[in-house]
């Protein structure tokens, strides 16, 4: 007798209660859950691992393994595994926010298992999601920072090194070129020994190898913006015969040969240098670093102008906008690609276009400002400082009280003083850069053409504004807070465009550093005039002259008079009292 399936499934559809199906499926699939999660946990971490570790980045078909692999570490409390797992998650995400996740649940699982070198690996990790993926340096920094200190109580010294890398790179981003040269020529010099040590295991031969390539990458980057452009040739070639022998560095390889594009045009080979430049990219496409992409674009564009390529050339500079556009992210060396385009519409009378490109300069600037600013900072007070001080601390311990101590202890004083004192110089030398930027925008572009405004105020605007520019310096209109550009353009009856230019023009500064100006030196005057002023808090006389920070009002009056107003205060309480003293001795 045959059974007739579709009989039974009708009686079990209509005749079973719909609440005992569901529970039967809900145990069903319980038990198929259950099934599958004990045959994982029966694998070793080896064996779940073997079925994802030969698929590409960023595909997400790994976590059908990966969600096994963590939840048996997370049971077994094992957090050097759960760590790996979360690492492998963050190769395996698609997205930049899931591998951010991933990277704080990386942190929080190694900050469970105590271990140091576990810690300053996940702290690290994250930091090159964010230098990386993101190219956001300010955070990336925060990161190896921490990465760093836990790394010196680590035993792990490839894992240090490759902090020492990234530090560098932030460092040559900077500008600070000599100073990273320092931590990759430590760095190539380590990893190289490595990679002749026979013993070492393959990955670890392939990891030292990486290590090795990216310090001579960003070696070159430095040597050719210090010029040297004979020692650049050779990393390039040391880098290019070491990826030519083997086929495991595709990215390395792009890199080596973008930058033997721009070595052949500084060379002027500029056919030549456009087939590298083109030849890397592909590679460079398939990584998504959009960060060299972009130079190699910009560089192209420029190999087109020297072939009197005009047109190549600006479609060039455009993708390099439009990837600065999308990521917001821009290297210094990529600011001529703005002037260039300025200078193209500008000569073409294209306004519309010459004022788009000029707004998208002043924002790329804005953004290189305050990272130089933040990052300089950071660099200087939590790395090269805090460096010093564990150096000193280790000397101390060492002998506490030997003649050499005390010595090399002093130098190492005399030197933080020197560091200290040139990151007070580099930092005036930023906020200084920083004021300059609407002037610096056209001179930069125009030094080597005609000067001229960047476009024309009729004579009767000219001679209206300067009527109510003085109305307002004699009224004091400057006192009040809280005042912008936009407002006083409106009470003025005028646009703010006309307003800045004006005020650049003639008071050769912009809107902003022009009222600070206004303010210090009337509050100044009432210090040096008014002796109850001479008895106010700093706080009060920042409000009463209309700022609001305390230290804002102390770092504009320094820049101003060259003294802090504490200091002025004293000076000038000093001469009074000078004063009142002469008199007595005279009329007596």
């Amino acid at each position: 007798m045959c059974f007739n399936f579709y009989i039974f499934e009708e009686i079990f559809i209509y005749y079973m209660p719909l609440n005992y199906i569901k529970k039967c499926c809900s145990l069903l699939f319980a038990l198929i859950f259950i099934f599958i999660f004990e045959n994982h946990s029966a694998q070793s971490y080896e064996d779940i691992q073997k079925k994802y570790e030969n698929l590409d980045a960023n595909n997400e078909n790994a976590f059908q393994f990966l969600e096994p692999f963590i939840l048996k570490a997370k049971r077994e409390k094992n957090y050097e595994k759960l760590v790996q797992g979360y690492e492998d998650a963050i190769y395996y995400s698609a997205s930049n926010d899931k591998k951010l996740a991933y990277s704080d649940s990386c942190i929080s699982a190694a900050q469970q298992s105590f271990n140091n070198d576990l810690i300053s690996r996940s702290y690290l990790g994250k930091g090159i999601i964010y230098y990386l993926n993101l190219k956001k340096y300010r955070p990336a920094l925060d990161e190896y920072i921490k990465a760093y200190a836990y790394s010196k109580k680590g035993n792990n010294n490839y894992q240090k090194y490759k902090i020492i890398y990234h530090m560098g790179v932030v460092k040559s981003y900077l500008g600070y070129y000599n100073e990273a040269l320092g931590h990759f020529n430590d760095c190539i010099s380590y990893f190289e020994s490595k990679i002749k040590n026979n013993s070492s295991h393959p990955n670890e031969t392939y990891n030292n190898s990486k290590g090795y390539l990216n310090s001579l990458h960003q070696s070159i980057i430095c040597y050719r913006n210090t010029k040297n452009f004979k020692k650049e040739d050779s990393l390039i070639n040391v880098g290019l015969n070491f990826t030519n022998q083997f086929s495991d560095f595709p990215l390395e390889q792009a890199y080596f040969l973008k930058a033997k594009g721009i070595s052949s045009y500084q060379q002027k080979k500029f056919n030549e240098s456009i087939v590298l430049l083109n030849k890397a990219k592909p590679i460079l496409k398939k990584n998504n670093d959009f960060s060299w992409i972009s130079v190699s674009d910009f560089y192209i564009g420029k190999n087109y102008l020297e072939l009197h390529n005009e047109d190549k050339a600006i479609a060039q500079f455009k993708k390099v906008d439009s990837i600065f556009q999308k990521h917001q992210f821009i290297v210094p060396e990529l600011r001529e690609n703005y002037e260039l385009l300025i200078k193209y519409y500008k000569e073409n009378n294209e306004h519309q276009q010459q004022l788009y490109y000029t707004k998208n300069l002043l924002k790329a600037d804005s953004i290189l400002t305050k990272d130089f600013t933040y990052l300089s900072a950071k660099i200087h007070k939590e790395y090269d400082t805090q460096n010093l001080i564990d150096d000193k601390n280790r000397l101390e311990q060492q002998n506490k009280w030997g003649f050499g101590t005390i010595l090399i202890l002093s130098m190492a004083v005399a030197f933080l003083v020197f560091v200290l004192w040139r990151y007070y110089k580099n930092e005036k030398r930023i906020r200084f850069k920083q004021s300059q930027l609407e002037t610096q925008l056209y001179s930069r572009s125009q030094n080597t053409h005609e000067s001229q405004p960047r476009f024309t105020i009729s004579e009767d605007v000219s001679m209206d504004l300067q009527k109510k520019l003085e109305k307002f310096e004699n009224e004091q209109g400057f006192l009040e807070k809280g005042l912008t550009l936009n407002k006083l353009a409106q009470s003025f009856e005028t646009n703010s465009t006309y307003l800045s230019q004006y005020i650049n023009d003639t008071k050769e500064m912009n809107f902003n550093k022009y009222i600070a100006m206004l303010r210090i030196h009337y509050i100044t005057e009432l210090i040096d005039n008014n002796h109850k002023y001479l008895k106010y808090s700093i706080q009060a006389l920042a409000c009463e002259c209309g700022i609001a920070s305390r230290q804002n009002f102390s770092d504009l009056f320094q820049e101003f008079n060259g003294i802090r107003p504490a200091e002025f205060i004293k000076r000038r309480k000093k001469d009074l009292e000078g004063n009142d003293t002469t008199s007595i001795q005279l009329s007596s």
